[in-house]
């Protein structure tokens, strides 16, 4: 008969058998792993002063204020700074021009992160809390990457910005309108007429040096000519004369002002039409007429005298009888369209070639 002990050996957890102790080298291994993890802390390269304290950088307690850092950092600058540093100066024993450079870089960023109330506040946390390490990076980071500029100086600068370039494309375009109407027949005869009643082009002789070229003449006929059509041509829509008014920055400026006037008005014009039932005049039928049609002041401006007058006859205003001229318009435009030649051409070519078809013709 086997011993106990030989019975126990061969078959674990036999009854009777004490119980056996298991090898407890895994705990070992483990406690020694985690003894040799670094020890958190909240010096860190790329972060303020890197794994120095910027405190001890400048020599000054935790508690000092303004006054000290800023007395602590002229002391060490006027020491280190590289155009007054001298190698071998007292206190500078062993320090070599190159280790002084980079000292005063040290030296400089631990002024900027403490003279700074926000900065500072934000190091003290992170000396605090060392174990945060992302929250510091997001810290230290948006600080670094924020605008130093106010966000409203911006916001005016491209407001003005905005404004030029707006009043001058509007310039832009009036010049070209200009010197486009200069060349129409219709209107250069006539500012021909008007400068020829007002003296301007009379051409008096002159003989000796005050004696001017016919090109020099030319080009002053043009120029009256150019002024008398801007002085009397209205001009609207997208080509008319630039207004300093209406630019972006004086409607935000007065747009106080028109928000007030706006609300003012239609207070008047609900008391007027809605409460007291009074009749509606005329520039109060014209603006209902625009509002039905659905166009700028500056569009029902460029409609001419007549065509108004008989939206006031059509009574217009009324929106019963605005659908029936909108439809009679439509109906209008569909037989004009029918009856046009050009429009029978377009249909009959869209309906045999059309835009993507590919036909070969022999030349």
């Amino acid at each position: 008969m086997a011993a106990p002990t030989e019975r126990c050996r061969r078959s674990r957890g036999f009854a009777g058998c004490p119980p056996t102790t298991r090898p407890r080298w895994w705990l070992a291994l483990l406690l020694v792993s985690v003894s040799s993890l670094p020890a958190v802390t909240a010096l860190v390269d790329g972060l303020y002063c890197g794994t120095e304290v910027c405190y001890d950088v400048l020599g000054v307690s935790r508690e000092a204020v303004k006054l000290d850092i800023a007395r602590a950092y002229r002391q060490l600058a006027r020491r280190y700074h590289p155009d007054r540093f001298r190698p071998g100066d007292p206190g500078s024993e062993g320090e070599t021009r190159e280790s002084a450079h980079k000292k005063f870089l040290l030296i400089a960023t631990a002024y900027e992160t403490l003279k700074d109330e926000d900065t500072r506040r934000d190091y003290d946390y992170m000396l605090d809390h060392p174990e945060e390490y992302y929250q510091h990076y997001y810290t230290y980071y948006r600080r670094q990457l924020t605008p130093k500029v106010d966000v409203r100086i911006v916001i005016l600068v491209t407001i003005c910005a905005i404004s030029i370039f707006q009043y001058y494309s509007w310039h832009s375009s009036y010049n070209e309108a200009i010197n486009y109407l200069v060349t129409v027949p219709k209107y250069r005869i006539q500012a021909t007429e008007i400068a020829k009643q007002q003296g301007l082009l009379n051409r008096t002789k002159e003989k000796g040096k005050n004696r001017r070229s016919k090109e020099e003449i030319r080009e002053q006929e043009e120029e009256v000519i150019r002024d008398i059509i801007k002085n009397k041509i209205d001009i609207k829509g997208g080509y008319q004369k630039p207004n300093v008014s209406d630019i972006l920055l004086i409607q935000i400026v007065l747009s106080p002002y028109y928000l007030t006037q706006y609300v003012s008005w239609y207070a008047s014009w609900f008391y007027r039409f809605t409460f007291c039932r009074e009749e509606y005049g005329e520039e109060d039928k014209f603006y209902i007429i625009r509002r039905n049609m659905k166009m700028s002041q500056s569009q029902f401006d460029g409609i001419d005298e007549n065509t108004r007058q008989s939206f006031l006859e059509k009574q217009l205003w009324i929106k019963e009888n605005y659908e029936l001229y909108r439809k009679e318009q439509e109906e209008e435009m569909k037989v004009k369209m029918a009856t046009d030649p050009r429009m029978k051409r377009y249909r009959r070519w869209m309906k045999n070639e059309g835009p993507g078809r590919l036909t070969f013709v022999d030349d």
